[in-house]
């Protein structure tokens, strides 16, 4: 478990603005600062314990649910429902953060890397 502040954990905390694109009690939704598709947001859980996807699934897979449900909500919005839900996990696998978080990525696919960092 997450025992070092990420960068999400600051931007959780409000020590670090973002525009805010979705939230709920628990989870909360912006835009990447370096997008790899024309649509590519960050969808965090704002509890900051789970370093990874597998911490979240087997500590609190409501919760993954949750982030699952924000980001479907999201492609319906802002991309006719399609689009790509990649969780990086581990650092040979391009995650940078280590604190879990989903890319959601829509539009372009054919530009779009297969590692979204």
């Amino acid at each position: 478990m997450s025992a070092e502040p990420t960068i999400f954990g600051k931007i959780v905390s409000g020590e670090i603005p973002v525009e805010v694109l979705a939230e709920t009690e628990r989870v909360l939704a912006f835009p990447d600062i370096a997008p790899q598709a024309p649509i590519h947001i960050l969808i965090i859980p704002k509890e900051t314990q789970y370093r990874d996807v597998t911490e979240l699934a087997a500590g609190d897979p409501e919760l993954l649910a949750e982030m699952v449900a924000v980001a479907k909500q999201l492609a319906t919005d802002k991309a006719n429902g399609d689009y790509r839900l990649v969780f990086n996990n581990g650092a040979t696998a391009g995650q940078t953060v280590f604190h879990v978080h989903a890319h959601l990525l829509s539009g372009g696919l054919e530009e779009q890397s297969l590692i979204a960092k």
